[in-house]
């Protein structure tokens, strides 16, 4: 356990490749060589690791940062960051991106790995694009190299709100289009144990879940390229 921190922890300083290939390379090695347990204290062990600097916010201090994200643009919202997820913990922040209709986020394990709201267990199509306010994110992460463990695929500058962006809304960007569905996006013990209690409880809140500040699901209607600095611009 200790040698496997020590061979992340520099790659997760340097910045350059948030979760490199290697460290999913690891995390296979412990889950086929170790016991169930022993995966899942390595697990915690990752956690750890991820929050040693953090002191997670409480809610006044979150309440704090509620004028901001309410002054997301309506529209034109910037991309931010755009997040590709090969497998499970697994990260690769990506510049440029390839959204399909069939496969959603290109390199994204979406079509892969099934999901529990399915009769068959297969991907949810409702599902298959994550979006959060880069505002909300970035209050809750506190540090924009934290952002990608929310989870998320794409994280704009944009009021995501249920008035503004309501269940089929569509919005372009690149030369995609997207539009919003009604699954909502509620978060999970992952969240509470990057982000804390209190910003789960925040994000989910009546003011939370009205301005989406967990997110909103989407699906790819067009496929297209997408990059870093395009804008979303509603249809």
């Amino acid at each position: 356990m200790y040698q496997l921190r020590e061979i992340i922890a520099p790659s997760l300083r340097s910045g350059t490749d948030l979760l490199p290939d290697r460290y999913a390379e690891r995390v296979i090695i412990v889950g086929n060589l170790a016991n169930l347990t022993a995966f899942h204290l390595y697990y915690a062990d990752m956690n750890t690791l991820f929050e040693t600097q953090i002191t997670h916010l409480t809610w006044p201090e979150l309440e704090a940062g509620l004028d901001h994200i309410r002054q997301s643009p309506k529209d034109n919202g910037l991309l931010e960051l755009i997040v590709c997820r090969p497998s499970v913990e697994e990260r690769k922040v990506l510049e440029f991106g390839e959204l399909d209709v069939q496969r959603g986020l290109i390199g994204d394990n979406w079509s892969t790995r099934g999901s529990s709201s399915t009769v068959d267990g297969g991907p949810n199509p409702e599902m298959q694009i994550n979006i959060m306010n880069a505002r909300a994110v970035a209050l809750v992460a506190q540090q924009r190299e934290r952002w990608h463990l929310a989870g998320d695929q794409l994280f704009l500058d944009m009021d995501l709100s249920k008035d503004n962006l309501p269940v089929g809304s569509r919005f372009s960007l690149g030369s995609a289009i997207l539009e919003v569905t009604p699954p909502p996006h509620t978060g999970c013990s992952k969240f509470v144990a990057r982000f804390g209690l209190e910003a789960m409880k925040f994000v989910n809140s009546e003011i939370g879940r009205s301005l989406c500040l967990r997110g909103i699901n989407a699906k790819i209607v067009q496929s297209g390229s997408v990059e870093v600095g395009q804008l979303a611009k509603k249809i």
